[in-house]
């Protein structure tokens, strides 16, 4: 596996702060998952616009990740990148991949903010989960779970349009990165129109378009360095038929 420059950690280190995320009650692994995840895996640093590991590439071991950002993609066969996740703190990469010894990584993972992650042996964690059935049932449905937030995902491109995907890109990013503020949501992340394009299948043109509408009907502004503002969260909700999904399917991450 072509692996990136990461830094082995034996100590503690600096949590990165860049930028300032909003907490929500989304689904994690547990305190105890997470605690066997840190003890049996090794905690590395991976510098920004590294790869983690490419799509097709053998799938040995899984990342947990404790700090900054991990931009999941995938290409297509017309030769575009297609983003799927950004995963923070707490969130965990590679996990489809256990218990299926010839599996390959579906995603890229590219780290588009310094991270901090516990890379863990695929072997050893099914090893430690085969005698622990509490933690293998817990591991099981958060698996699900990140499953059913993937097809939502892929249902979302599929049958709303290019419209529809980037007013659901634009919610799942305000519940992953949204602060509330008086006039509406502010989505603590600066992204570029090609960023969004890329979540969307679409090109940055026609983000540019849309994304004028709605800045016209009122239903966005842009704020400080980029930042996304939407004031009327409704009205996106309303035009893709949104069916209020629990945030831990509607999320970016």
């Amino acid at each position: 596996m072509l692996f990136p420059p990461l830094l082995i950690e034996k100590g503690e280190s600096n949590v990165h702060r860049d930028i300032l995320l909003k907490s929500h009650d989304e689904k994690h692994p547990s305190t105890e998952l997470q605690h066997l995840l840190t003890s049996i895996g090794t905690k590395v640093k991976a510098e920004k616009d590294t790869y983690l590991f490419h799509a097709g590439e053998n799938a040995h071991e899984i990342f947990f990740i404790t700090s900054g950002l991990i931009e999941m993609t995938l290409l297509t066969s017309d030769g575009k990148e297609l983003s799927l996740r950004i995963c923070k703190g707490k969130d965990m990469i590679g996990e489809l991949t256990l218990f299926d010894e010839k599996s390959k990584y579906f995603l890229s993972a590219r780290v588009i903010q310094p991270a901090e992650i516990i890379m863990i042996p695929k072997r050893k964690l099914e090893k430690e989960l085969m005698t622990n059935n509490a933690l293998t049932m817990e591991y099981m449905k958060w698996s699900s779970d990140h499953m059913r937030k993937f097809q939502s995902k892929i249902r979302d491109l599929l049958l709303n349009g290019k419209k529809g995907a980037l007013y659901s890109t634009l919610i799942r990013f305000s519940n992953s990165y949204g602060i509330q503020k008086n006039n509406g949501i502010l989505i603590d992340l600066a992204l570029t129109n090609q960023e969004l394009a890329k979540f969307c299948a679409t090109t940055r043109e026609s983000v540019n378009r849309m994304l004028a509408d709605l800045k016209r009907l009122g239903v966005i502004s842009m704020v400080e360095k980029g930042k996304i503002l939407i004031e009327d969260m409704q009205y996106l909700r309303d035009e893709i038929g949104c069916e209020n999904c629990p945030i831990e399917i509607c999320n970016i991450n």
